[in-house]
Formats: C-alpha cells, structure tokens, sequence
C-alpha cells in the first residue's frame, strides 16, 4: 500500500516496485504541501476517481494505480480494494496533479497530519 509521508515542506507518496509498475510512475512523488488546499476522507475511494486512466492499472472495484486525465487536468489515483474509505487531496495549480485519492490504513490520521503540516486545519 502506498506510503503517504511529509517530508519538510513536502508531501511525499512512496509506492514500492510492484506499485510502480501499476501506476507507470516510477520512484516517489512529491507535492509542495503549499499547493494543498484541502485533505479529506473520500467515503468511497471509487466514486472520487475522475476521467481516464492514461497511462496505468485499472480493474474497477479491485485496482486503480496511476494517473487520471480529465478536462480540467489530470489526478493521481492509487486505489485498490471494495468500496472502503480513501485519502482525498485537492491541490491548487502550481501542483502537477488536480487531486491525489489514495487508500490508506488511515485516512483520517493522514489527512489530520496534512492539514496540521499545510496550515490547512479548517478543510
């Protein structure tokens, strides 16, 4: 499962090799956390997913590793499992990604962690 880590003024998702290999994202992705601008618990990790899977991994409902585009950009999805909960991060422009929705032993921890490390603490 992905790994999800602030690292000084940087939000970092590790994915081990097999991930990587999912996703067609090799090594670590890293997020400047002062384009965070909100980090939340997605319900339902699946109906977060916006447009297309190019390029990565998808099955619906078992896995969808790497990068969703859509009209207005492109999200990182790192997502597998049923319908269990997700880490949602919406990013403002200067970030390469719209959204990240990642599954997580514990979504609520993270996003608490992300919000306190971005000085987001009311989203």
């Amino acid at each position: 499962m992905a790994a999800v880590e602030i690292d000084g003024s940087d939000l970092v998702v590790r994915l081990s090799a097999l991930e990587q290999l999912a996703a067609f994202r090799f090594g670590e992705v890293r997020i400047p956390l002062a384009t965070v601008a909100a980090a939340t618990v997605e319900p339902n990790a699946w109906a977060a997913l916006r447009g297309i899977r190019a390029p990565g991994t998808g099955i619906p409902n078992v896995i969808a590793y790497g990068t969703r585009r859509f009209s207005g950009g492109k999200d990182l999805a790192l997502v597998r499992g049923g319908r269990g909960p997700a880490l949602r991060v919406d990013l403002d422009d200067g970030a390469p990604f719209s959204r990240l929705v990642i599954t997580v032993p514990d979504p609520q921890a993270q996003a608490d962690a992300i919000r306190s490390a971005s000085g987001r603490l009311d989203t």
